[in-house]
């Protein structure tokens, strides 16, 4: 196997704070960037940059921002990016009245030939309206006007970060460019020198008279432009809603709009008859690279109006956190998808100014959301109303009756929607469909294990497929065996944290110790499996835990424990937590994307040689905070520790095997793996190859379908995909008519009992473990009118996980009859039952459906010998999508 190593270091020509260098040793700062930094990191940049010297230590912030400003000030563009009242008429009559000077030189400046924009969409870099010039064009705003000199809309130039050639530039406008669409037709872009170019910014914003100026300008007629209301389309935007990352994508057939986008179609931005994946900036990067793949990460971009909270979504949110070194303000959340059961609660947040505010977890969720939206809108041109968005299989009704509330103008499908694994699963079968490899009416049995970034299930199904006269007869019978709501990817880069700071607390605290993952774990690789069997997974990591909890003492970061501290101790540890789960989280992924990458150490150095087995990966700013005396000391230097993917596999291979072994040791043990045909490994962590070594413990590896794709060396691993293509297979299948499918839910196997308590103190178990969730019920009594009933939720052993509390209220109770009764609850209120109840006794009756993975409670009670029906509450077996929160700040 050849070697493949990689190294973090400062690039040359960037700043400590992840600032590009107009020239070789010159880093540039504009006064925003500057403001939202810390006094720490202020004074670093003087240190950095040699600015003043030892009168830093002197200077307060307002010191250090002018000193930088003074020596390192980034030319500043005034750009027109935001819609200001008024704005747009004083622009019209700055025009009419000093744009007097045309100059000369006007071909030499080369615009798009064709150009179509749409009302109330932005225009950015994926729509390539390149400009080009001799001129000496900067970054300017650009007006658009007609024969009559009407304003049409704002534009402004923009030079791209990774474009070095000169008088290259990129159109753009914001959202709310407010274009016009005039009887006169005939477009031209206005260009106009630096100065102005900041008169016409400054007469936008300000609403009192500016001095007259004569305004010289470039007038370049547009060949072809078209201001265009955006069509509402009937296709389906597909999202699959993850909880570390999101994709979006839709399949867009040649009627997806009457006129599709020419110059998409000719970018390739757009593909008909094909699925379209919507892709998103990355921002935290130097060269902003488009991805399609979103973090599911949000943070407070500014609260001063608590009526109108505003947030940073996806990479955004990351950048601001990384920019400020993790030490903002600002609220950041992330692993929002588990709010599934609790999306009502409100949270109070702050921005990176202090300013605070409340907010409900619904509207941070529909922010979200609509962001996703907003850039399918903008990369596919068109209005999107109907979205497929893919859940866990227990949680299905759950989520859907979530979408469908914060989304009220969409059509959320809920008919034939997919779950995270029937999705997956129908991609599999489409391309044994589409490669003709499938026996005419053979049933198949499939097993699918999803291990995506904060949970992993078990699914298993039989379907057949039938060839048939019109169409494709698929009939699906699918079960949800089994799950973990608390494992997955961020698992594996929590325990690649955890392995980082015990290595980097032993080389900073212990005289440049380096430790090796068999001081730590000691029991071989190739008896781990063995051991887990025997001793189980705790006892591989009862010392690494041990060492993890010392490592505390010397580089804290469970910063919740250090909010009764000074403000700086406590972004000190916070940085520490953050920083160290970056560095992991990019690791882990260098190191799973594709084979041979075996090593990787920090360095702050740029190595010249070419070395076919080395990877240079830039680390913006190297900073952590060492306790040491009971204070702290700042580390700078990059520590001289390698890491190498073998001691990266030995240490999360006792965790993947148990969570294997959870889930498949009964099916082996029942001789029932044998029976599946196909298991379908899916998810952003399957892609490691501990899981294929693993499951040969239990299954032959010609089953097992893992091997990443060819093309998946990218970003977006194609296991990632595989959900979301999935499903938007499955959709225009539908659609087309290709395909008749009937699927098949079974109730899954409860894993756990509800029990409550009778007045004498009696446990009664009211839903039985390991018995089906669609044919379990039971029943408690109570007199009527008391206010409240806790129920106990108990794992197989007996141990309480959750209580709940039924919160009665009497006004809620209605006049009915039985038949009203078994019209909405069925056998799971039998009759004989509702007999029973006596005169002032309220029956609680306790029942699971096949659909909900938890249980219901009504009240049924007798008032003067009439029965009285009560409100229903559903309770959830697990509280939120996942109990375990890995940005607590106490990890």
């Amino acid at each position: 196997m050849s070697t493949y190593s990689y190294k973090l270091h400062l690039q040359k020509g960037s700043s400590g704070d992840g600032n590009q260098r107009n020239h070789p040793g010159e880093a540039t700062y504009t006064r925003d960037e500057l403001m939202e930094m810390t006094t720490f990191q202020l004074r670093n940049i003087c240190y950095k940059e040699k600015l003043v010297g030892s009168v830093v230590n002197n200077l307060d912030r307002e010191g250090l921002l002018h000193t930088i400003l003074r020596f390192r000030g980034a030319e500043e563009n005034l750009l027109i990016e935001s819609t200001v009242p008024g704005g747009v008429e004083r622009l019209e009559a700055v025009l009419h009245k000093y744009l007097n000077t045309p100059m000369p030189g006007v071909d030499v400046i080369k615009i798009p030939a064709k150009m179509c924009l749409y009302m109330g969409l932005a225009i950015g870099r994926l729509d390539n309206y390149h400009v080009e010039s001799s001129k000496g064009l900067s970054e300017s705003n650009v007006l658009l006007v007609n024969d009559h000199m009407e304003l049409c809309g704002i534009l402004h130039l923009r030079k791209e970060k990774d474009d070095r050639r000169a008088g290259h530039f990129t159109l753009h406008a914001c959202q709310d460019a407010q274009l016009r669409k005039t009887v006169n037709q005939n477009y031209s872009l206005l260009f106009f020198r630096k100065q102005d170019s900041e008169y016409l910014y400054k007469a936008y914003h300000q609403d009192h008279p500016l001095p007259p100026v004569n305004l010289h300008y470039y007038k370049v007629p547009v060949t072809d432009l078209e201001i265009r209301e955006l069509e509402e389309t009937d296709a389906i935007l597909a999202i699959d809603f993850g909880t570390s990352s999101t994709t979006a994508g839709a399949f867009l057939d040649h009627q997806y709009v009457s006129s599709p986008s020419s110059n998409d179609l000719l970018n390739g931005r757009i593909r008909l008859n094909a699925i379209n994946y919507v892709s998103f900036p990355d921002t935290t990067q130097k060269n902003e690279e488009w991805i399609e793949v979103l973090p599911t990460a949000v943070s407070v971009a500014d609260c001063s109006s608590p009526h109108d909270v505003r947030f940073h979504i996806g990479y955004e949110a990351l950048r601001h956190m990384k920019k400020n070194g993790y030490s903002t303000n600002a609220t950041v959340f992330q692993g929002i998808k588990r709010w599934v059961n609790s999306y009502h609660k409100i949270e109070e947040v702050m921005d990176s100014q202090g300013n605070t505010a409340t907010v409900k977890r619904s509207d941070i969720l529909r922010q979200y959301l609509l962001h996703v939206i907003q850039m399918a809108e903008h990369q596919f041109k068109c209005r999107f109303r109907h979205l497929h968005i893919t859940s866990p299989v227990k949680l299905k009704t759950q989520f859907l009756e979530m979408f469908t509330e914060i989304l009220p103008e969409y059509r959320i499908e809920s008919e034939h929607a997919l779950d995270e694994g029937m999705a997956v699963l129908f991609n599999t079968i489409a391309d044994q469909i589409d490669k003709n490899s499938f026996l005419d009416g053979e049933t198949y049995q499939a097993l699918v294990i999803d291990c995506g970034g904060g949970t992993t299930d078990l699914s298993s199904c039989h379907f057949r497929i039938e060839d048939g006269h019109i169409s494709y007869r698929i009939d699906i019978d699918t079960t949800y065996e089994n799950g973990d709501t608390n494992f997955g990817g961020n698992n594996i880069t929590y325990r690649i944290m955890q392995f980082m700071k015990i290595v980097f607390a032993d080389y900073y605290g212990k005289g440049r110790q380096v430790t090796d993952i068999d001081q730590i774990i000691d029991i071989p690789g190739s008896e781990i499996f063995r051991y887990v069997d025997e001793y189980g997974v705790d006892s591989i990591y009862e010392r690494f835990e041990a060492r993890y909890r010392e490592a505390e003492a010397i580089l804290p970061t469970r910063y919740k424990e250090y909010e009764n501290k000074s403000r700086d101790e406590y972004q000190r540890v916070r940085n520490n937590f953050h920083f160290l789960w970056d560095l992991a989280d990019h690791m882990k992924k260098e190191f799973f994307r594709q084979t041979g990458i075996l090593r990787n150490r920090f360095t702050s150095d740029t190595e010249n040689r070419q070395e076919p087995d080395l990877k240079l990966t830039a680390v913006e700013r190297w900073v952590l905070s060492i306790r040491e005396d009971g204070r702290f000391r700042d580390v700078f230097d990059f520590p001289d520790v390698v890491f190498n993917a073998k001691e990266i596999n030995h240490l999360i291979k006792a965790d993947i095997y148990e969570i294997l072994r959870v889930f498949l040791d009964d099916f082996y043990q029942q001789g029932r793996l044998a029976e599946f045909s196909i298991i379908k490994l899916t998810g952003q962590s399957c892609r490691i190859d501990v899981f294929r070594e693993a499951l040969k413990e239990f299954v032959p590896g010609r089953s097992i379908e893992f091997r990443q794709k060819s093309e998946d060396a990218g970003k977006v691993p194609d296991l990632k995909l595989s959900c979301l293509r999935g499903a938007l297979r499955y959709q225009s299948a539908k659609k087309a008519g290709f395909i008749e499918a009937q699927i098949t839910n079974h109730a899954p196997i409860v894993p756990y009992s509800v029990t409550a308590f009778t007045h004498n103190k009696q446990e009664r178990v009211l839903i039985h473990s390991q018995e089906k969730l669609s044919l379990v019920h039971g029943s408690i009594s109570r007199p009527y009118g008391v206010s409240e009933v806790e129920f106990y939720l108990k794992e197989n052993d007996g141990q309480l996980r959750q209580r709940y509390l039924y919160m009665d209220e009497p006004a809620q109770y209605k006049t009915v009859l039985y038949e009203d009764i078994a019209s909405k609850y069925g056998t799971h209120i039998p009759q004989d039952e509702t007999d029973s109840i006596q005169n002032g006794e309220s029956k609680y009756f306790v029942f699971a459906s096949g659909s909900e993975w938890g249980f219901h409670v009504v009240p049924v009670a007798r008032l003067n010998e009439q029965l009285a029906l009560g409100k229903k509450v559903f309770f959830a077996f697990e509280s939120d999508l996942s109990e375990l929160d890995f940005f607590d700040g106490m990890k």
